[in-house]
């Protein structure tokens, strides 16, 4: 990955961070946005090598903006990371907010879009590299009580496979990540939400979740790191249109 060109967005938690992290370490030159100002500033502190910029991936002017001036100081792009994500809200369909459920379609799958759009402009006229969405086994399965959550990532695996169709002639390559439930303090967000809408206790939504995969077992975000850092290499040179589960198997939903 030496002088590899990445970008990130949401990279100042969770998967994202664990990605901007491997990249770097692996010699990579990496960009990251987050919605959280914080974060950035943390980041920008632990990483003084990194791009990093407080972004709402749903706004336009603010994407433009930072995707401008990645393109202006690198002139070009190897790997682009549209990971930015949110759980969303939780609950039966005829209970939710429509505005929280336009919120979560926004983040996950407009955000995308905007940063899908730059990147097929910037690699098309190179003639090469690896956009890399992060999607959901919410989007190869369904998730009851999280319909927004899952809508936008079933939509990402649709985004995912026509992006490689239009762009794999330029030389462009498209693939997808799926993680299952990822350590982490989001998961216990989804988790406290989850009891509410359920009913059931936090404890006993943890036990489904291990319960419905092969492995019985979470995955950490690292292993979504290892994932990511196999598909930019050349190893996985003709790998593209896919939609790679990290989830341990899952067996059910629950």
């Amino acid at each position: 990955m030496a002088n590899r060109r990445v970008l990130i967005t949401g990279g100042g938690s969770g998967i994202g961070y664990a990605l901007a992290r491997r990249f770097e370490a692996e010699g990579a030159r990496v960009a990251i946005c987050d919605a959280s100002a914080d974060a950035v500033a943390e980041t920008a502190r632990a990483h003084p090598g990194m791009i990093a910029e407080t972004v709402d991936v749903r706004d336009e002017a603010q994407m433009t903006a930072f995707l401008d001036r990645v393109e202006t100081e690198w002139d070009g792009i190897d790997v682009v990371c549209a990971n930015a994500g949110t759980g969303g809200p939780a609950g039966r369909i005829e209970d939710l907010d429509y505005q929280e459920w336009q919120d979560c379609v926004g983040v996950n799958l407009f955000g995308t879009f905007l940063t899908c759009r730059w990147a097929a402009r910037v690699m098309r006229a190179q003639g090469e590299g690896l956009v890399l969405i992060t999607t959901s086994t919410s989007g190869l399965w369904g998730h009851p009580y999280r319909s927004p959550y899952a809508a936008a990532k079933w939509g990402l695996v649709g985004l995912t496979k026509t992006l490689a169709m239009e762009l794999g002639p330029a030389g462009v390559r498209v693939n997808a990540i799926a993680p299952g439930a990822v350590e982490g303090d989001r998961m216990e967000r989804v988790l406290r939400k989850e009891s509410e809408a359920s009913g059931k206790s936090v404890d006993e939504l943890r036990a489904d979740y291990v319960a419905c995969t092969s492995l019985r077992s979470w995955v950490s975000a690292d292993d979504l790191a290892d994932m990511a850092l196999f598909l930019a290499s050349p190893a996985a040179a003709k790998i593209s249109g896919q939609v790679m589960a990290v989830d341990g198997h899952t067996e059910s939903i629950n």
